[in-house]
């Protein structure tokens, strides 16, 4: 799955999606500081902690996109995609949280530096923002596309611990749980674009398709990451979910074919907790000796396939052509990352 658009002059494929849409990404990052605003100090500071400081705004990008891939002019994708983003964000905050996260983007995690209760309100904050901002755009229709997002995220992220340290793990299971807290985000980000657009179900559809079989292959991919990927190129502590005891796509494949030894090694590790400091090492040289890097990441691209086909679907016209373009850049580099 190549595009000869595809890392054009060396560019990031996300910074060549920006540039297409600069006018309105600055419209967005415009919209997300303003409604970061707060009369108590702390709620602006940590939230411009994470989300001003860094990212990539694939989200906000995504809605951006399928919005004006269809045509529409208008000014309502700047406070959906900043909705979109507030999401996000809120989920990352609980997410370390939960996780007892110690780096996010290459930096210290907020709750590393403002507390857990801190950061968990500000999430609270930052998803009561995104709210807001649905309900003035005052459409139904994507306040309940974006609503059933949040609420299936939060579905996600209660399986996910749910599921924790279970050896016993369907790989089912897993693509349940990825599906829930990362892809549905990405589906609603796209869909919302034809939406906006008054484009009918079949755009949404192949739109939410898109976003949805993506964000499979980026979470897929930067599951793999977490073992294979270099810590200063990943921007969190490669290994975290091995620490975590997180049952993903590589481990699931490599726990398919252990033997006596290696299944006593993973329900040591992983479901009683039980780590020492080598055990990492350790997991890595069974994840090569199955395969489980190249496997997961031909999975990924078994997902990306389906999202190509589906974003094949949108139309050609105005700036069409050269967004299918950036978008399927995007699409390549959230599984070839790993490379």
């Amino acid at each position: 799955m190549k595009n000869d658009h595809e890392g054009q002059k060396g560019e990031h494929p996300l910074d060549v999606l920006s540039s297409l849409l600069g006018d309105d990404l600055v419209r967005v990052n415009a919209m997300i500081l303003r409604n970061m605003e707060s009369e108590v100090p702390l709620i602006p500071q940590l939230a411009a902690y994470l989300i001003a400081a860094g990212g990539k705004r694939i989200r906000p990008l995504l809605t951006l996109a399928c919005t004006r891939l269809y045509g529409d002019d208008g000014d309502r994708p700047f406070s959906l995609a900043a909705a979109v983003e507030f999401i996000h964000t809120a989920t990352l905050l609980h997410d370390d949280v939960v996780d007892e996260s110690t780096e996010r983007r290459g930096k210290s995690s907020a709750n590393v530096v403002f507390g857990n209760q801190a950061s968990v309100l500000v999430g609270d904050f930052l998803f009561s923002r995104a709210f807001q901002l649905m309900v003035a755009d005052g459409s139904l229709e994507v306040l309940r596309i974006l609503s059933t997002a949040s609420a299936v995220i939060a579905e996600g992220e209660v399986l996910q611990l749910s599921s924790a340290n279970d050896i016993e793990t369907s790989m089912e299971r897993y693509l349940q749980i990825i599906g829930a807290k990362t892809a549905a985000l990405f589906a609603a980000a796209c869909e919302i674009g034809p939406v906006i657009a008054r484009m009918d179900e079949a755009a949404q559809k192949d739109m939410r398709d898109f976003g949805y079989n993506l964000g499979l292959a980026f979470q897929i991919a930067d599951d793999v990451l977490d073992y294979a990927g270099e810590q200063a190129k990943l921007g969190k502590t490669v290994g975290d979910d091995f620490r975590e005891g997180k049952l993903t796509a590589p481990v699931l494949i490599a726990l398919g074919e252990a033997d006596a030894a290696e299944r006593e090694f993973w329900v040591r590790t992983m479901a009683e907790r039980n780590q020492h400091d080598d055990d990492l090492a350790t997991a890595q040289a069974i994840l090569k000796k199955h395969n489980a890097y190249a496997r997961g990441i031909e999975m990924a691209h078994e997902y990306a396939a389906q999202a190509e086909a589906c974003l094949a679907k949108a139309p050609a016209g105005k700036k069409g052509e050269p967004l299918r373009s950036a978008l399927l850049d995007v699409l390549n580099f959230s599984v070839e990352r790993s490379a």
